[in-house]
């Protein structure tokens, strides 16, 4: 059975984006999740001295096993100033040295929600333009502005134009992860 590993780019024990990532992971069928929590990876703020020191931190590889075990990426984005927040940006940081190419050219759906009307545009916008030029699978996106006010805990999404947006977007993802070969592992 496919897998994905689906996480809210946040350490908020509370996070909207973590809610969103969840909800959606749960909307696929036929595929397993699971759902990741930043805490779980609180590591020191990366720096070369730090790895040159000490190597890359456990943490970390955890991580990336993580995403190498996967068929897929749900991300929902937080937006702290515009741009990532600190505490996915450490991660992202530590991963890219075990590997530049961080997400395996696995298929993702990148999302972002806030509070406000623009829905964590920016950080979206950003995160799909980086990762587009770094992985060359499918990549799908979706934002949900005001969250409070378009996301019900029992209901998920209630405004029918974006939770149709949401579910055009999610069928491009799956059928990505659908279509990929499994791959033959053989042990010599």
């Amino acid at each position: 059975m496919k897998k994905i590993i689906a996480f809210g780019a946040t350490n908020s024990k509370e996070s909207i984006n973590k809610s969103l990532a969840a909800f959606t992971a749960n909307q696929l069928e036929n595929i397993a999740f699971e759902i990741l929590d930043l805490n779980d990876f609180e590591m020191p703020i990366y720096s070369i001295d730090k790895e040159n020191e000490e190597g890359i931190h456990p943490l970390a590889l955890a991580f990336k096993e993580k995403i190498s075990s996967a068929d897929g990426i749900i991300i929902s984005f937080a937006e702290h100033n515009g741009i990532f927040t600190s505490a996915y940006k450490n991660i992202y940081d530590w991963i890219s040295r075990i590997d530049q190419n961080v997400w395996e050219n696995k298929p993702m759906m990148l999302m972002a929600t806030s509070p406000g009307q623009r829905g964590g545009k920016s950080v979206l916008d950003f995160a799909v333009n980086m990762y587009s030029y770094m992985n060359q699978n499918t990549i799908t996106r979706f934002s949900l502005p005001s969250f409070h006010q378009n996301f019900d805990p029992e209901k998920g999404i209630t405004e029918e134009s974006l939770r149709n947006q949401h579910k055009e977007q999610l069928n491009q993802f799956e059928s990505a992860i659908l279509s990929q070969k499994e791959e033959i592992k053989t042990v010599m």
